[in-house]
Order: C-alpha cells, then structure tokens, then sequence
C-alpha cells in the first residue's frame, strides 16, 4: 500500500469540475501539497496507507472558495462609516481615517484579522488590493494562506509611495522580491479609472504585457463614476480601456454594475474576468452587475466580498446566496446563476480570473490540496435533497469545520491551527480606539 499523508472520506464530495456533481461513497488522497486522487472509498483503503485518515460522516467537502477581490486590512475599520454612498463613504471617511492609521502595522494586523475570518468561514485564496504590497506579501506567506497580491498604483501620494515613479520602481522590487512564492501572486493594481491617468495606464499594460501578470482594476462601479467620466472625458471608462489596450484576458475588472450589451460582447472576446461583489454593491447603491447576462455571454464571472469597511464582511458563503438571488432579480428569471453555476463562480472561476485555474478552484488529481468541509447535519440543514443546492441557498460560514491550504491544515474543527484568537482581538480593540481617536 502507498504511504500518503491525508485520506478524507466526506459524505458527499463537490469536485465541481465536473460542473454540477456531486459524488457519494468517494475519497480524496492528499499527499505532501497536492491532491493525488478521486477514487471511490473501498478503492482508496485498498491502495493507500495514510498517515491520517479523516471520516466526515456528514460532512461536504468542496474546493477552498476564493474571494476574487477583497481590501483585507480594512478588516480593522469594518463598520466606521455606514449608510453612505460610495463617494462620500471614500472622501469624507475612509481616505481620512486612512491617512491617520496606515502603515505597515495596520496592513499587518488587518491583514491577520481578515485571515481569520477567511479562515473560517472556508475562503483559502484572496485577490488582494491595498497599499503596502510587501507586508501583504510577508504577512500572507507567514501565514500560509493563498494570495494574490495588488501592487498599487494610484496618482496621489499615500504612505506607500508619494509619485508615480516611486509607485512603480517599489510595485516591481515587491514583485522581484516574491517571485516564485508557492502560495502567492502579484497583479497590477490601478486603483479605477477616476484616480489613474494615461500615463500610468499605458505602463500598466507594457509591463502587464511583459512579466504575465493580472491587471486588478475597479471599473463601471457606478452610474456617476461613467456619467462624470463622459462628461470630462466624451467617452466611458470601458472605452478608454479599450483604447489604452488594457481590455484583454489580463484585466480583472471588479464591480461593472454599469455595462451595455457591446461592453458584455467586448468582455467576452477580449478574455476579461469580471468579479461580482453583490453585499458591498447593494450597500453602497453602487447598482448592479448583470451577472447573468455576462455567464451567459461566456465572461468568467468571479465572486468578491470587497473590504469589510463597505460590506461588513468576507462571509463568502453570504455572497454566493446574495449573488445568486440578486443575480435572478437582476435578469428577471428564476433559473439564472443557478446553484452550481454559482458556487463555479466562487471556486474555479475565482481560480480561472487569477490565472490560477491549474493550480485551484476544484478537486482534481494534481491540484493543490485547498479543501473545505462543510458539516450539514444540522437541523437547519434538513432534509437534504440537493447539497450543492443547500450550500449556496442555506448554509452559513459556521458551519465549516475544516480546512487545508496546499495539504497543510488550518482550521480543525472550527478551531484556528495558527492564529491566537485573543491576540487578534486584543489587536483589533486597540485599532479601534486608536482610529476612533484620529
């Protein structure tokens, strides 16, 4: 028999690659970070001899789901300005209290709150957009979680950099610097069009173009984000991307709740990932993405909590019910973003905008092992007639149990295997009143 390191055995297993199965009566070897095989349980004992070997009797197991745009250290400022639109909410409250608080510390701690959070409510990647790329970075690597990394590049001065060059000449040496981490990335962070100019825009796409990496940009947020830009520029912000070259199958464009028909085709031909984030949307009245319209028009559509300041939380599994319930209002039709088609949009299709789909997003032989069980047993959890149907409509982020990234575990039974959570609340109260104080 095969020495490996993890055998789980869940009830019912959601590969989702298969679109839409669901497999009872199966196992998944893990060994060292990957995962070696799906095979039926009375196949698995019979091969392999693992070093621990997990029975999750009632139990779902599904992909790590992947939070495609967040701003995890504004974890520390979740609920310090609500019930505001998203103008005022940046310029009376949020740009000020940041230019009071930020530095590496409050990335730091943010950034370990946030993991948390993630954590247990069975998030294993992030798509990450805030200042100070490099204590993201170490902060993410020291905690073995999965991310991608924002290098942020914005026409102000902040705390990070004070020019555009020095936003540049630090955005690359961060990226130098963690090339080839297993467990991270790096993509170009603009922060949206109304805060970037030209100049910045078209070095964007020559070194996006250059070194491989992901443009993360803000686009279409809202109606008088497009409105003020025909009106300064004669065109929207989607047809300057164009026109700058930045529309193409690098670009992640987050929000779009403003999109016509020929933006939708042009996002379908260029390659474009667009990542919904229905809560923090509704909340600021930003509008809404036409989710539906853009699946059906074959764009890969992701799913993001935005920061917890705007949404108040990185509950993905409070998304994946958002977004679909609000993605069938939206299109008018019971039938859109279906259950499956849903949950794909907060795993593999998270993966896929990352340019990570090879690596995660489902559970197949040759993945990294991030994984999630979910226990639905439950009693508002019964009966169970269709599971992949009960995880987007009715489970909460409670109800995970376990969790590994890359093989290694990190929730064990409800419990963190590597943050103190006394330590992070003591830091978190602090914050608080250091920030209430400024």
């Amino acid at each position: 028999m095969q020495p490996i390191d993890l055998l789980l055995e869940p009830r019912w297993l959601v590969p989702v690659e298969p679109h839409g199965v669901v497999l009872e009566g199966h196992a998944v070897a893990v060994d060292g970070e990957r995962i070696l095989a799906v095979l039926p349980i009375g196949e698995a004992r019979a091969r392999y001899a693992p070093r621990e070997h997990l029975q999750l009797s009632e139990h779902a197991l599904i992909p790590g789901l992947v939070n495609a745009h967040a701003h995890n250290p504004m974890t520390l400022m979740r609920g310090l300005a609500d019930d505001l639109p998203l103008m005022r909410w940046l310029q009376e409250h949020i740009w000020p209290a940041e230019a009071k608080a930020i530095g590496p510390e409050f990335v730091r701690d943010g950034i370990e709150l946030a993991v948390a959070e993630m954590l247990r409510g069975g998030t294993t990647c992030c798509n990450e957009n805030y200042f100070f790329p490099d204590v993201q970075a170490a902060t993410y690597r020291r905690l073995g979680f999965r991310a991608m990394i924002g290098l942020p590049i914005i026409e102000f001065p902040s705390a990070w950099a004070a020019t555009r060059d020095e936003y540049f000449d630090r955005a690359l040496a961060v990226h130098d610097e963690f090339k080839g981490e297993p467990l991270l990335g790096t993509a170009w962070a603009p922060h949206a069009p109304y805060t970037v100019a030209d100049e910045s825009f078209e070095r964007i796409r020559l070194l996006s173009d250059q070194l491989d990496l992901p443009v993360h940009l803000h686009l279409h947020e809202t109606a008088h984000e497009v409105e003020e830009a025909r009106r300064e520029r004669g065109a929207r912000p989607f047809a300057r991307m164009q026109a700058l070259g930045l529309v193409n199958d690098h670009l992640i464009a987050v929000h779009m709740t403003q999109l016509i028909d020929a933006e939708i085709a042009a996002c379908a031909d260029a390659g474009v990932s667009v990542v919904h984030c229905p809560e923090s949307n509704l909340k600021l009245a930003s509008g809404f993405c036409p989710a539906e319209k853009l699946r059906r028009a074959g764009v890969t559509v992701a799913i993001g909590t935005d920061g917890a300041a705007s949404n108040n939380d990185l509950d993905m599994f409070g998304e994946l019910r958002t977004a679909a319930l609000l993605a069938k209002a939206v299109a008018g039709d019971a039938a859109a973003f279906d259950a499956a088609s849903t949950l794909r949009a907060a795993t593999l299709s998270g993966a896929r905008a990352l340019g990570w789909e090879s690596r995660i997003g489902s559970i197949e032989p040759g993945k990294q092992a991030d994984l999630v069980a979910v226990r639905l047993d439950a009693i508002e959890a019964q009966p169970m007639y269709h599971v992949i149907s009960q995880l987007v409509y009715a489970t909460g982020r409670n109800q995970v149990s376990d969790v590994w990234i890359a093989g290694r575990r990190k929730l064990h039974e409800r419990a963190l295997t590597d943050l103190d959570v006394a330590e992070l609340r003591g830091k978190a109260q602090r914050w608080r009143e250091r920030i209430a104080e400024a």
